[in-house]
């Protein structure tokens, strides 16, 4: 009786280590989303500030849309609730997935990355109605939509998620492994 319980407490600890580690990765891109576009609100009204010339500069645009300026032009009244709604119930899909599963390597730290993200962008929707994209790249006149930190971790994430699923192997089903013992 002693050793299941010891060998339950063996497992509880790496779960929660697990977790720990996945809110402080969330932690740090929140915070880092946050402290750079407290960064670039400051130079709001300034020209952009050319980093990579012809590639990259750092811009100041309010973003009203969704990600890469969705949505941007929609007059709808509706579309900030909504947004804020839809980023609410995105986040809570992976706080849940993140809370009762195991999620072990990229899984985790994608699940985590995406959290930390959504958790900057929804912020600043609360906050002020809009999202402050700042990272503009482009070569001649063509470009990419401007983005964020948080816009950058909910893609990364979104990539390690798919490279999980993608390298996995499948794993058995159930009523297989049960017929098999």
């Amino acid at each position: 009786m002693m050793d299941t319980e010891t060998d339950t407490a063996r497992r509880e600890v790496p779960l929660r280590v697990m977790r720990i580690r996945h809110f402080v990765i969330a932690l740090a891109v929140f915070t880092l989303d946050q402290l750079t576009k407290g960064w670039v609100e400051k130079m709001r009204g300034h020209a952009s500030i050319e980093v990579i010339p012809n590639l990259f500069s750092i811009v100041h645009l309010e973003n009203h849309g969704a990600a890469f300026g969705l949505f941007q032009d929609s007059p709808s009244q509706w579309k900030v609730g909504l947004l804020i709604a839809f980023s609410l119930l995105a986040l809570a899909v992976v706080v849940i997935l993140l809370w009762r599963g195991r999620n072990p390597g990229a899984t985790g730290v994608a699940l985590a990355l995406i959290m930390g993200g959504a958790c900057g962008n929804l912020f600043d929707r609360l906050l002020h109605g809009s999202v402050v994209d700042f990272l503009l790249f482009y070569v001649s006149r063509y470009e990419w939509p401007a983005f964020n930190v948080a816009d950058s971790a909910i893609v990364v994430g979104a990539g390690l998620l798919v490279w999980d699923i993608l390298r996995s192997e499948p794993q058995p089903a159930r009523e297989a492994v049960a017929g098999q013992q």
